[in-house]
């Protein structure tokens, strides 16, 4: 990271390696662009063209109703409506993604959170039209929030470090195993209640995050095609970068005149995406003096 959580924050789309603020930002932004526009067309009569444009963007549990859609399962990982929705899974979203980061990188983390909410919504789709309880409901059914990338992440962080301590007020440090399945649980005692397609879709993210870092810790990154199309979003993007070139003087005797050793040193993301592999696999403790230098110097560009 390149500074404090403010100063990230605001740069999230200048820097790259910085998936954490990114996806951050994305689900501020778009709450604050969601709960203005309802507050502004509700006030002006307009609730109902509100909630009809929200429905292009929520995901259905009708199967037909998705077809018509498709694209609602990648929208509505990144949608809020209530503030302490969005507060919570921006905490945990955060705490837990610091983990992820540091440990695995930025890239695997964004991997980690759109797999997450990929198969929440698959397996929302799927209970609400197999399971009796909701056969009443699967035609007016929709479903928003990061929630199940944000299971991806916490449980996905506590299975690659789970002795891990989060220090909690009134509890003291505690081990974020246990908070991973307390959060699973109470996701799966809920699962049948008034927010059942949501808690689905959390243990849908909470399996996915499991199975990702087991993957990964045999060698396997499940998420190379989420990856694969981000790269792709981001080269085009982003301006082609400058290739820094240091001059530097070494005192050989000779005359002042005698033209300076030119030297380049540019770590590609190649290298670094070898490098954080090589973390996952064997801890940072193992890189070597150069491998930590090229990651440092990449972190400060």
């Amino acid at each position: 990271m390149y500074g404090g959580f403010w100063f990230n924050l605001k740069n999230a789309f200048n820097h790259k390696e910085n998936g954490l603020y990114k996806l951050l930002a994305i689900n501020i932004l778009l709450y604050l662009v969601v709960m203005v526009s309802g507050v502004l067309m509700t006030l002006g009569g307009a609730e109902g063209i509100y909630r009809q444009l929200l429905s292009y963007l929520m995901m259905p549990a009708s199967i037909p109703y998705f077809a018509s859609q498709p694209w609602t399962i990648f929208t509505y990982m990144f949608l809020h409506e209530g503030f302490f929705h969005i507060l919570f899974n921006m905490l945990f979203l955060y705490w837990f993604g610091l983990l992820i980061n540091e440990y695995l990188g930025s890239r695997k983390l964004v991997n980690l959170y759109i797999l997450g909410g990929l198969a929440g919504g698959l397996f929302y789709l799927l209970i609400y039209n197999l399971a009796p309880l909701f056969s009443n409901q699967i035609d007016t059914a929709l479903m928003l929030g990061a929630s199940a990338g944000v299971y991806a992440i916490v449980v996905g962080a506590a299975t690659l470090t789970p002795n891990t301590e989060f220090h909690l007020i009134l509890l003291g440090p505690v081990k974020i195993k246990y908070i991973a399945i307390f959060y699973v649980l109470v996701a799966f005692a809920n699962s049948s209640g008034s927010n059942a397609g949501g808690e689905l879709a959390h243990l849908g993210g909470a399996a996915l995050g499991f199975l990702y870092i087991r993957q990964l810790q045999k060698g396997r990154d499940v998420g190379r095609p989420v990856q694969w199309v981000g790269g792709l979003f981001e080269n085009l993007m982003a301006k082609k970068p400058k290739v820094k070139v240091t001059y530097r003087k070494k005192y050989t005797g000779e005359s002042h005149s005698a033209e300076p050793k030119r030297t380049v040193d540019v770590s590609t993301q190649e290298e670094i995406d070898k490098i954080l592999d090589k973390i996952a696999e064997k801890g940072y403790d193992n890189l070597s003096k150069e491998e930590k230098r090229k990651l440092f110097d990449f972190s400060n560009k």
